[in-house]
């Protein structure tokens, strides 16, 4: 029921978007001269439709002829007398919302959502057009405060979240017994909550009688500005309230009891407040399928709601993390339904044992309670769990094994034992755990070696962190198996041998940490075909083999203190000088200057020779670092670009170099003064509308995101050209393999040579979108969607590795924010195929990616 609820709020505004210019619906005349003036007072409070939706509105032609106006063509057309439905979501509209918008016409549902809108809700809005059902005013730019409610009596649904709008909540609302869905979150209102529903009252003591709305279902209010007490009465005067909720809106106080009587909520959202005192027991709420509170200061005493919850029968998420929960937690939480997937127990004071009984809960998807005082051991019972994704027990007191059953968990994405007492052997049967993508077990004293298995099923890609433990023996083999890993720390053990060669198969390492060991041998040479890399610490070993070249220079990235076999020139790093020849660096051999001393006999010939053979290399020495300093300068040239190198590269914007070309920009390839190396400069044209959220948006995401099959800029530029106007670009590395798109549908692309992908190809090439798929939505904060996913967006490295790119259109998706089920608000340009991003294999074959 609840899900039904939730979709339908989210589908409502969007039951008539299937096409993608503007509905309406009519009931006047042919030639109504009242629908044709209301229409054309529409236009002229449009300053932008870039579209061109509103074109062929005309103050002299037929409003039926208009592009985008929609009726029946039967003999009951004659009858109709005015406009009753206005459907314009989802474009480009910019400007205010006319003033005499709902004159003279009976307009029951009003839909400007998702434009860019601005300026103020109208006053006339509401009392001219009085038989109003929905209004959606959803996600544009609307400022000022919401106008009063007197004479709109039958307004059903009322969405004005995500806005600019102001003020406190208007008191007449309380007067429209009919309103069913009120969304007025992530917005600027301020004032404070009403103390009693009955006789509410805001800042400036003006009264709220809310008393009257006993059919309303969905009330959010989430993300403003507003503060107080929850309404002590609010299940007495919203007897249908199925959604509250009131996250992020600075609550103070405690839960009332009251609340027990709301036996038709279905999701109450309280989170992110200052509500203290003890959870209130919801046993009486039957229908209710999540609970939200964590992020408060609330208290469980005697646990007495976690037992109340067992009279819920369809809960499907409880979350009370970053409380004030202590004691132990009690077996009766085995009793609670099995329909439970998600349970956040985490950052609060809970002592005690995990209870064996929660392996009752079989549907469990995520289990966190990290960041308690749980001690013992972890229950063996929890391989039962079959369907979790996520176990999080870090930051405890826990001691023993890890249980053996865990490998039984095959679906076992993410598993997080770090910071505990753990000891005993890493057990191989984690390697049956093949979805497996993230392992910490840092700091705790588990001892023996590294697990074949482990590294030779799952896949890994997000990191293994065993660092600070007390693992033994060599690193196997299987390493190479993990091709697609970005961060590996197996420092602080006492791990021996040298590293294996198949390590080199795992180039999409951005982080490497193996200090603090027993490794020995010689650093080998691949690391410096790793471009992903970021930090390669190898400090504190017994390594004797430096190799010759400027990756191994670079003391921001490598560090290699504390080997006491290895020495460097010029001394870049924390390593002795070495004043040995060219060759005998690339085997990081003895200080020849200290041989020399020992050979050579004293006297004015082994003196001269001496000296001559040190000015010797302190010249090559020098001539190198004065190397390093001309790469160094260069590279600091590249970051800070001017209008003038802008202009350079791209031969003033010369369609030669001209990549490719829409509506926000162009994407031009050029090569800098200072740089070898060919780049792709994205410039956006700031005349269109979106261009500069587009521009705003990516900076973002590149601020925010990390990943190797991502795009990662060079710098940027945000300037002005010689006339003063600004200039805003990106600058990405360029790759030579071009877009998935020009490979797919080469045909169509003049000049290009028909090349064709090979099934292996195709495979990695899907599984590289999969992982960067998978890291925006799930590992990024706030979780984050492309919403543009098409071949054209997907780039080819020189190695073939695919990396997403163009983020114009991405939406961060904040805590309370709907997110969309239906297919027509989906965004997007021409070319993507919604919804792609939920499943990425049937969008490839779409484009026959695998035939």
């Amino acid at each position: 029921m609840a899900h039904a609820l939730i979709f339908f709020l989210v589908a409502h505004p969007l039951i008539f978007l299937s096409n993608p210019v503007a509905i309406f619906a009519a009931e006047s005349t042919n030639k109504s001269e009242i629908d044709r003036q209301a229409l054309l007072f529409f236009r002229d409070g449009i300053t932008i439709h870039p579209l061109g939706v509103l074109s062929s509105w005309a103050n002299g032609s037929t409003y039926c002829n208009w592009e985008g106006l929609v009726g029946e063509l039967s003999p009951s057309l004659a009858n109709l007398t005015s406009l009753a439905r206005l459907d314009l979501g989802n474009n480009l509209f910019s400007g205010a919302i006319p003033k005499d918008l709902g004159n003279n016409m009976p307009l029951s549902t009003l839909i400007l959502s998702r434009n860019n809108l601005t300026g103020q809700i109208p006053a006339t809005l509401f009392a001219n057009a009085t038989s109003l059902t929905t209004v959606d005013l959803q996600q544009n730019s609307l400022t000022g405060v919401i106008p009063q409610f007197d004479k709109v009596t039958s307004l059903k649904y009322l969405y004005v979240t995500e806005n600019l709008v102001s003020g406190s909540i208007p008191p007449s609302i309380g007067n429209v017994s009919s309103l069913h869905f009120i969304l007025l979150d992530q917005n600027m209102l301020t004032g404070s909550i009403p103390e009693n529903l009955s006789f509410n009252r805001l800042s400036g003591h003006v009264p709220l009688p809310l008393y009257n709305m006993s059919a309303l279902k969905y009330f959010s209010l989430g993300r403003n500005g507003l503060h107080g007490q929850l309404p002590s009465d609010i299940s007495y005067s919203l007897p249908n309230l199925q959604v509250l909720v009131m996250q992020s809106t600075n609550l103070v106080g405690s839960i009332p009891p009251s609340l027990e009587n709301a036996s038709n909520v279905q999701v109450l959202d309280l989170s992110n407040n200052s509500l203290h005192g003890r959870v209130p027991s919801l046993g009486s709420l039957a229908n209710l399928h999540q609970v939200l509170l964590g992020r408060n200061q609330l208290e469980a005493y005697d646990w007495q709601f976690l037992a109340s919850l067992t009279n819920c029968s369809q809960p499907t998420k409880l979350s009370l993390e970053e409380n004030m929960l202590n004691g132990s937690l009690p077996r009766s939480i085995g009793n609670l339904s099995a329909s439970l997937e998600n349970l956040f127990f985490g950052s609060n004071q809970i002592s005690g044992s995990i209870p064996v009984e929660i392996s009752n809960l079989i549907n469990l998807t995520l289990l966190s309670m990290e960041n308690n005082l749980f001690t013992g051991s972890i229950p063996p019972t929890m391989g039962k769990l079959q369907n979790l994704f996520i176990l999080n027990l870090s930051r405890n007191k826990l001691s023993g094994q890890i249980p053996s059953s865990t490998g039984n968990i095959t679906q076992l994405g993410k598993l997080f034992l770090d910071d505990n007492g753990l000891s005993g052997n890493i057990p191989s049967s984690l390697g049956q755990c093949l979805s497996m993508v993230q392992l910490n077990l840092s700091y705790n004293s588990l001892g023996g070696s590294l697990p074949e298995e482990l590294f030779a099923g799952p896949s890994l890609s997000l990191g293994v962190d065993l660092s600070f433990n007390k693992i033994t023996g060599e690193i196997p083999e299987e390493i190479g198996n993990l091709a697609t890993i970005v961060l590996l720390n197996v420092s602080n053990n006492l791990i021996t041998g040298s590293i294996p060669s198949t390590l080199s198969s795992c180039y999409a390492l951005s982080s490497l940490c193996m200090e603090g060991n027993g490794l020995s041998g010689n650093i080998p040479e691949f690391f410096e075909n790793f471009t992903l890399l970021e930090k390669l610490d190898l400090s504190h070993n017994n390594f004797v083999g430096l190799p010759f070249s400027d990756f191994f220079q670079n003391s921001t990235l490598v560090i290699l203190d504390g080997n006491k076999g290895l020495c460097s020139s010029p001394s870049a790093l924390k390593l002795p000088f070495c004043y040995d020849t060219i060759e005998s660096k690339k085997h990081g051999v003895p200080n020849h200057v200290t041989l020399l001393l020992v050979v050579i006999p004293s006297g004015t010939i082994a003196s001269i020779l001496l000296l001559w053979f040190v000015v010797a290399l302190w010249k090559k020495d020098k001539e190198a670092e004065q190397k390093s300093e001309n790469f160094s300068r260069n590279n600091e040239t590249l970051k800070k670009l001017s209008y003038d190198d802008i202009l350079k590269a791209t031969n003033c914007f010369s369609m030669v170099h001209q990549i490719s070309s829409n509506r926000p920009g162009s994407v031009y390839v050029g090569r800098f003064k200072y740089d070898k190396s060919l780049v792709a400069i994205k410039v956006f044209n700031l005349n269109e509308p979106g261009a500069y959220e587009s521009y705003f948006i990516e900076c973002e995401v590149l601020r925010n995101t990390l990943h190797r099959n991502l795009m990662r800029p060079v710098t940027l530029c945000s300037t002005l050209d010689t006339e003063n106007h600004e200039l805003k670009a990106l600058i990405f590395k360029f790759l030579v393999n071009g877009s998935l798109e020009r490979w797919l549908h080469c045909e169509y692309y003049s000049g290009m040579p028909e090349r064709v992908l090979s099934l292996g190809q195709r495979i990695c090439i899907a599984a590289d979108v999969a992982s960067a798929l998978d890291y925006i939505h799930n590992q990024v904060t706030p979780p984050l969607v492309h919403c543009d996913l098409k071949p054209s967006n997907i780039l080819l490295d020189i190695d073939m590795t695919a990396r997403l790119g163009d983020f114009g259109s991405a939406k961060f998706l904040f805590p309370g924010l709907i997110v969309p089920k239906s297919l027509a608000e989906v965004g997007g340009t021409i070319g993507y195929m919604a919804p792609g991003e939920k499943v990425t294999l049937a969008f490839m074959q779409t484009y026959n990616f695998f035939y």
